[in-house]
C-alpha cells in the first residue's frame, strides 16, 4: 500500500476556480457551480455607517460537508448571516455564490461561498480601500490545510490537518483505510481543544475512547484526561464522571 508520509497542501482550489471562470464565459443567471441560487441582502445601521451584505443562497436545500467547521447561512427570522458548526435547514438557507460586504459606499469584504462554506479567494479592505487581509479556501478548508493519502491516486484520504495563518485551526480528522473516521477533534491556535474521539475500525463508528483537552487554547496548565472508554463490544469500561478520578 502506498502512503504519502508527508502531507501535501490542498491545491484543488485553483482547478475549481479555473472551471468556474470557464463557465462564466456563458453565464447562467444566478447559477454557481451548477447549482441554482437566489439573490439576497442584509442591511443594518443608517447613513454612512450602513452595512450592506449582498449574497446568493441555494434554492434547494443540500447537506454541507460534515467535516468543515464553519458553515454560513442566512437566517430569515433574524435577517442576518450567521455562522454555525451544526447546521439545521430549519435555521435558514446556505450561502452559495458571490458575497460582498459594504460599509457606506466602500467594499470591505469580498468572496464566494460553496454550499455554505468559504471558497476561493477572500479579501478584506478598510474604509480607505487598503487591503487588510487575503485568504484562500477550498470548500471550507483554509488553503494551507494539509492532507495525506493512503494511495498514489490520492483518492483515499488518510489525514486532514486544518491550518490557517501557519497554525492548526479547525477540525482534525484521521481516517482508516476503509474511509471511516479513526480520530476526530478540534484545534484552536495550534492547541487541541475540547473533546477528542477515537474509534474502532470496522465497528460502524463505535467509539473506543474520549479524551478531554483544554477548553481555553491558552490554558497551558490544563492536563488532558480520559473521559470515557469502551471495549470492542461497545460496553463502557470507564467513565470519568462516575469514577471521580483520572485513570492512571
Amino acid at each position: 500500500m502506498f502512503t504519502i508520509s508527508t502531507p501535501v497542501t490542498i491545491d484543488l482550489g485553483e482547478k475549481e476556480e479555473e472551471k468556474h471562470e470557464k463557465k462564466e464565459k456563458k453565464p447562467k443567471k444566478n447559477v454557481y457551480y451548477g447549482l441554482k441560487t437566489k439573490k439576497g441582502f442584509a442591511r443594518k445601521g443608517t447613513g454612512l455607517n450602513t452595512t450592506l451584505e449582498l449574497f446568493n443562497y441555494l434554492k434547494t436545500p443540500v447537506t454541507p460537508d460534515p467535516y468543515v467547521r464553519d458553515i454560513y447561512y442566512y437566517d430569515f427570522e433574524r435577517k442576518q448571516i450567521r455562522k454555525t458548526r451544526n447546521y439545521d435547514p430549519k435555521d435558514g438557507v446556505l450561502l452559495h455564490g458571490p458575497y460582498t460586504k459594504k460599509v457606506g459606499d466602500e467594499v470591505v469584504e469580498e468572496g464566494i461561498f460553496y454550499k455554505g462554506t468559504k471558497h476561493g479567494r477572500w479579501t478584506r479592505y478598510d474604509k480607505n480601500d487598503i487591503l487588510l487581509d487575503k485568504e484562500k479556501y477550498y470548500k471550507g478548508w483554509p488553503k494551507e490545510s494539509l492532507v495525506s493519502f493512503y494511495d498514489n491516486e490520492r483518492t483515499k484520504i488518510k489525514e486532514i490537518i486544518p491550518v490557517e495563518y501557519g497554525k492548526k485551526e479547525g477540525y482534525y480528522f484521521f481516517f482508516f483505510p476503509n474511509g471511516t473516521i479513526a480520530v476526530s477533534g478540534e484545534y484552536e491556535y495550534d492547541n487541541k481543544v475540547g473533546k477528542w474521539s477515537w474509534f474502532y475500525e470496522n465497528r460502524r463508528g463505535r467509539k473506543q475512547r474520549e479524551i478531554q483537552y483544554r477548553t481555553d487554547p491558552f490554558d497551558d496548565k490544563f492536563k488532558p484526561y480520559i473521559l470515557r472508554e469502551w471495549n470492542s463490544k461497545g460496553q463502557q469500561i470507564y467513565d470519568y464522571v462516575k469514577d471521580k478520578k483520572v485513570p492512571q
